[in-house]
């Protein structure tokens, strides 16, 4: 399965951007460190960007970044996996949210009527619009974080599929969230969820590895919200920092084959990222 139709969230644009502010540096000091002209970096940033190979190899050592991938990037190619099946059906629940599109995720066992959901998109009325109409029932609702595209109408779903709450990050005020912390697991069904406590993009923030305990082999899925996008990684509003280290141990912690479904643009794998996303050199 590749994700050809759906694009990256981040151009190249933004992930220099994004790296400059991770090293701490601006256009200038990067322009004179690496010796592309400044303003080749702010058209780059302005996504007016021409920069050559030479010029994105350059820029890449400066700012740490992974040099093949930044190079795919910038040329419009950047590696899509063919992802291996999963023993479980993943339904990509795409809204539009401002000028882009955020992800929230239903996984089902293939052919059922109920599920597991993560993220509510921005209001319920948006996700009822993409909701596929085969799925009645909802088990659980996860949170990867309270922000409006990925949690808005929050209760209202609970609600809806008659839930006592939503599991949420340990240390967010949810007005329907039961707090899940790092380590801890559910099961629902043939569904196990582990929680990865991940803050960075914002003070609390989960991802969820989804599993078939009774299918070993059968791979996981990894619901990353903004940790991590194909191509990129999310902004480090609250700590670059932490964002970078558990962006790091969370890939690391999990098989190459996982399917990464990220809060914003197309899936992907944690190998491939592993192996070309400009962040992880």
């Amino acid at each position: 399965m590749l994700n050809l139709t759906v694009p990256l969230e981040d151009e190249l644009g933004d992930v220099l951007e994004k790296a400059m502010r991770q090293a701490g540096l601006g256009e200038e000091e990067v322009a004179q460190r690496s010796g592309v002209a400044t303003a080749r970096i702010l058209d780059a940033v302005d996504y007016r960007s021409d920069l050559s190979s030479a010029e994105l190899r350059q820029l890449a050592g400066v700012l740490g970044l992974n040099e093949v991938g930044l190079c795919a990037l910038g040329c419009g190619q950047y590696p899509r996996p063919e992802m291996t099946s999963l023993p479980f059906c993943v339904h990509p629940l795409r809204m539009p949210h401002g000028i882009g599109c955020a992800n929230a995720y239903l996984v089902t066992e293939c052919g059922a009527s109920r599920g597991l959901l993560f993220d509510t998109g921005p209001d319920i009325g948006t996700l009822t619009a993409v909701w596929p109409r085969a799925v009645k029932e909802v088990d659980a609702v996860f949170v990867t974080h309270v922000e409006p595209e990925h949690s808005g109408g929050l209760c209202e779903v609970v609600a809806r599929f008659g839930l006592p709450q939503a599991y949420c990050p340990a240390g967010v005020s949810a007005p329907c969230g039961e707090p899940m912390a790092e380590g801890q697991r559910l099961r629902f069904g043939h569904f196990e969820v582990k929680a990865f406590h991940t803050p960075g993009h914002s003070p609390a923030h989960n991802c969820y590895l989804v599993s078939n305990p009774s299918v070993p082999s059968g791979g996981a899925l990894l619901v990353s919200g903004d940790l991590i996008f194909a191509g990129s990684m999310g902004g480090g509003y609250h700590s670059q920092r932490q964002l970078a280290t558990h962006l790091r141990r969370v890939l690391a912690g999990v098989p190459p084959q996982t399917v990464i479904a990220p809060g914003h643009g197309p899936m992907t794998t944690a190998g491939n990222e592993l192996r070309y996303n400009p962040f992880l050199a």
